[in-house]
């Protein structure tokens, strides 16, 4: 307190005594009295005297001040109180009425000194974070705005008290979804104090949801129609992004750009510009700015530019740039704005490139803005931002500056309409220096780094007036250089000559064959002129230094040896190596180097280009040790460099074949993900198709099992059927379905004949197959073969003599079956002579007829189905023919005929099954040969009880 009087001086200089007298009783009041409302009136006394004696209320109430905010809490009105006259202790923005009562010097240390002093105790910062909570707005408020004012006295150690308390920032973020829009504003000019200059709290305040609600607030006011908040938040929105990677990410990441479009949509009617939309614009284009800055990480940066391209950001920024009636200022930040949205980025750039100015007949952009780069009578910062706009188009485009250059090549000039390249060359040789410099440095862009160009640009030739000849570009630009024009002329002409002819011999060669250039060179750097010539000089020296660097020797007068001896008479090395070292020396070319963009305080300045001091850190080192190289250590470099060459046309050979092996290996590729893709549709078909035919099995043995089963039926019915009381006409219908059956069964018995027959013929083929392969293997393989090939044999023969045993067991079970149809005639004659006696039976039996009429049914449905497999059984013999054909044939085979002979075995074996199951399904039981017998006794047994019957 005493360090504070001292430095504001004595009672006399201060205030009247009465106001300290009056303010140490308000004090001892605020600090003795044991009644709150006492407290409230002398903290209300106090706020009312904070503006007039604010020295005074500042070292005598501060630590009362802080005492009733820490004890009084309960009391709305006193806490709101004790802030305000805080506030108005610590703040320096007083009244124009307090401004002319202190002195300047007074206001700017007061705010600072108080401040130290009430943040030297952390807790007090914490105890302003706590009421800022508080949703009274008699405390929120004067709390949001006594932080702000600790803000900007002493940011930094505001700034760690509050990062390190806990939850601090979050809290102030609370402040920006209040209701009350006074404080919602006044938080967020407290979050711009609080996030300047400090990386960590910007990214805790934008992980807080911050370009949310920001971006909320300017779309609730108007977006650029919008007040002063919207304004606020901009700059805001700009402390959070600048220079922060990980924010930038995020809010791109958050698709926040696709929300900045609506900023831009302006109207036709462009007359009403107020000041403050010009400034919310302004502001608006240099966050997009922020987002793409040529400093940004090249891939942030990259994927900003093309989120702002597919959500129509740059198309709207067009729109404004070929608008009318558009302040000059903002029409200037928007090429600023569109250069850097397209810089470097081939698809904006395509599409910059085919915009077109709302003329008639329309003209593409490009040429318009050239328009105005090389008229005088435009504004310096409009041509600047222009300069700049046409460097970022052709910033790593070749395409772009291959049709640049096409537009000056004979071939390609259309008369009837400007182009880029006319209104070069009409800058480049224009009256107007500043048009100079701009046009030739325009032209060096369009040859940065693309060697092709630069040699197409030699075809170029000018009809400098009539009835002469044309004169090449090259040859023009060395004829104004030598004519002693302006400075800054003849520095944009070098800068576009060096640029031209580096890296090119065959324009170095070009340069060299007019006698008059090298002349001029040595001549400019060997004078002593002032210093404002010394720049001329220096870039001189880099040009003559470049035709040494890049000469190929195809002139012989010109020869790299004989230009260092023409150095070493006519300048001096050492003389030569200074007058070089004065382009990086130069103050301007410092400027210009560190970016992009041309930023220049007057036309004066407008010196060196910033793409030019890359290449002169480039060469400058080079060029200084050519010019001490010797004739041999010459031709150990020209050799070097044939090696190095041969070196990387091999290693483009090498990356053109694994270009295309790659190509290849991509088709291989392709094709091998559609065949797999055609294998997996292939194999889900054959599930699908094994499925299916699973399915058929399943419903096949179903039906099979249905149909023995009705087969049973029916057998065990007729065993039981008595034919009493059957009509004469339904019997003899019977009997006439029962000839038929017994025609069947004679057809069938023929068929298993023939088969037998067939099966009896291919028994000795099989033997005599049998033992040919016996012999051919014994001879071929030894005894343990043969005998092995026996011991096979002996069990196919075993295999066919069961087969055979089975079929004469089916033959027998045939004939049985043929007795049973001979015995079922007298059956029904004995039934139509009993029809009389037993009527009482006549009802049950009907019942039964119909019964057997649907059997009679079934049996002819079966019929049906006997055909078809008759006709497989034919099929079967017919393949069964090829077979013993193709066994006589392939006799010498034998062990592929000892397969097929297994093969055809276990056919025969599973027709012989097939013959069981058909006799199966005619009804005719099927037995084993231990049952024959057994089966014989009980038919004569049932012939005997008929017999006694009748």
């Amino acid at each position: 307190m005493n360090f504070l009087r001292g430095v504001m001086g004595g009672p006399s200089a201060g205030p009247q005594p009465s106001g300290a007298e009056t303010i140490q009783k308000l004090c001892d009041r605020v600090a003795s009295s044991t009644l709150l409302d006492d407290r409230r009136d002398a903290v209300r006394a106090l706020k009312s005297l904070s503006k007039k004696y604010r020295l005074e209320v500042g070292i005598q109430a501060m630590e009362h001040l802080v005492r009733v905010l820490q004890t009084d809490r309960s009391d709305s009105e006193i806490i709101g109180y004790a802030l305000d006259t805080l506030y108005n202790v610590i703040s320096n923005d007083l009244e124009e009425e307090e401004q002319e009562e202190n002195s300047p010097k007074q206001v700017d240390d007061l705010g600072s000194q108080f401040t130290e002093i009430f943040i030297k105790q952390q807790e007090n910062v914490t105890l302003l974070l706590t009421l800022v909570e508080e949703f009274d707005f008699h405390v929120r408020w004067p709390g949001v705005k006594l932080l702000t004012s600790l803000l900007k006295q002493q940011g930094p150690q505001v700034q760690q008290i509050i990062l390190v308390s806990p939850m601090g920032v979050s809290r102030l973020m609370d402040l920006l979804a209040d209701s009350r829009e006074v404080i919602r504003n006044d938080g967020v000019l407290l979050l711009q104090q609080l996030t300047k200059s400090n990386a960590a709290i910007q990214k805790i305040v934008a992980f807080e949801n911050a370009f949310e609600r920001l971006l909320d607030i300017i779309t609730e006011e108007g977006n650029s129609d919008g007040g002063i908040v919207v304004e606020d938040c901009l700059l805001l929105l700009q402390n959070l992004l600048k220079n922060n990677n990980s924010n930038q990410n995020f809010f791109k990441e958050g698709s926040y750009i696709q929300r900045m479009k609506p900023w831009f949509e302006v109207g036709d009617d462009n007359c009403g510009w107020s000041a403050q939309k010009v400034t919310n614009l302004h502001l608006m284009l240099q966050l997009v700015r922020v987002l793409v800055s040529p400093t940004n990480p090249p891939g942030a940066t990259s994927s900003c530019q093309k989120a702002m391209f597919h959500c129509g950001l740059l198309q709207q920024l067009c729109t404004i740039l070929m608008a009318t009636g558009v302040p000059a200022d903002i029409l200037t930040e928007t090429i600023n704005t569109v250069s850097e949205v397209i810089r470097g980025c081939q698809m904006n750039q395509d599409y910059f490139a085919s915009v077109n100015a709302p003329s008639n007949p329309p003209r593409p952009a490009i040429v318009v803005l050239l328009m105005s780069m090389v008229n005088e009578r435009q504004p310096f910062v409009l041509r600047c931002a222009v300069l700049y706009c046409f460097q970022c188009f052709l910033y790593k485009n070749q395409k772009g500056q291959g049709e640049i250059v096409s537009t000056l090549l004979p071939s390609t000039i259309d008369g009837n309409s400007v182009s880029a390249g006319q209104l070069l060359c009409g800058g480049l040789f224009s009256t107007d220096s500043l048009s100079n410099w701009c046009a030739a440095v325009a032209l060096a862009h369009a040859l940065q780094e693309n060697a092709t160009l630069k040699e197409q640009l030699l075809r170029v030739q000018l009809a400098t007036s009539i009835g002469n000849p044309p004169v090449s570009l090259l040859q023009q630009c060395t004829n104004i250089l030598s004519q002693g024009s302006k400075v800054q002329t003849r520095v944009g002409l070098l800068m576009l000559l060096c640029t031209w002819l580096s890296n090119c011999s065959i324009a170095v060669t070009h340069f060299l064959h007019n006698p008059a250039n090298i002349p001029f060179l040595t001549g400019q750097i060997a004078e002593n002129l002032g210093e404002e010539e010394q720049l001329v000089q220096g870039l001189c020296a880099l040009l003559l230094g470049i035709s040494i660097y890049y000469n190929d020797n195809s002139l012989e007068n010109y020869r790299k040896e004989k230009l260092k001896q023409l150095i070493e008479k006519r300048i001096g090395r050492e003389n030569f190596i200074e007058k070089l070292g004065f382009i990086s020396k130069h103050e301007l070319y410092s400027r210009a180097a560190q970016k992009p963009q041309p930023s220049f305080s007057s036309p004066d300045h407008m010196m060196f280009d910033h793409e030019f001091t890359k290449l002169v850190k480039e060469l400058e080192g080079v060029i200084s040790k050519a010019i001490y190289k010797s004739s041999e250590e010459d031709k150990k470099e020209e050799e070097v460099k044939k090696t190095l060459e041969q070196h990387d046309n091999i290693v483009t050979h090498y990356k053109k074949v694994i270009r295309e092996q790659d190509q290849e290996l991509e088709e291989l590729k392709q094709q091998v993900n559609t065949l797999k893709s055609q294998n997996e549709q292939l194999q889900t078909t054959v599930t699908q198709q094994v499925s299916q035919i699973q399915q058929h099995k399943d419903q096949y043995n179903l039906l099979k099992v249905q149909l023995g089963k009705d087969n049973q039926h029916h057998n065990s019915h007729s065993d039981t059927v008595q034919m009493n009381g059957i009509q004469v006409e339904e019997v003899s219908k019977l009997k006439e379905e029962l000839e038929e059956w017994k025609n069947k069964h004679e057809l069938l018995q023929g068929q298993l004949r023939e088969k037998d027959s067939l099966i009896e013929k291919l028994k000795p083929l099989q033997l005599e197959t049998g033992t040919e392969q016996s012999s051919q293997t014994s001879k071929s393989s030894g005894l343990e073969h043969n005998n092995e090939l026996q011991k096979e044999l002996e069990m196919l023969r075993t295999q066919i003599q069961l087969q055979s045993a089975e079929i004469t067991k089916l033959q027998a079970e045939n004939q049985k079956l043929q007795v049973m149809n001979t015995s079922a005639d007298p059956a029904l004659g004995d039934s139509s002579a009993t029809a009389a006696k037993n009527l009482e039976l006549e009802g049950r039996l009907v019942q039964e007829v119909k019964d057997l009429k649907n059997e009679v049914k079934a049996l002819s449905e079966e019929k049906a189905s006997l055909k078809q497999h008759l006709d497989s059984s034919n099929s079967t013999v017919a393949i069964l023919q090829d077979e013993k054909s193709k066994l006589q044939q392939e006799v010498a085979e034998s062990k592929k005929e000892q397969d097929d002979l297994l093969v055809l075995l276990a056919d025969q074996d599973q027709k012989l099954s097939a013959l069981k199951n058909k006799l199966k399904d005619l009804g005719v039981p099927v037995e084993d040969e231990d049952d024959i017998e057994s089966g014989d006794q009980a038919d004569e047994d049932e012939d005997g009880d008929e017999e006694e019957q009748d």
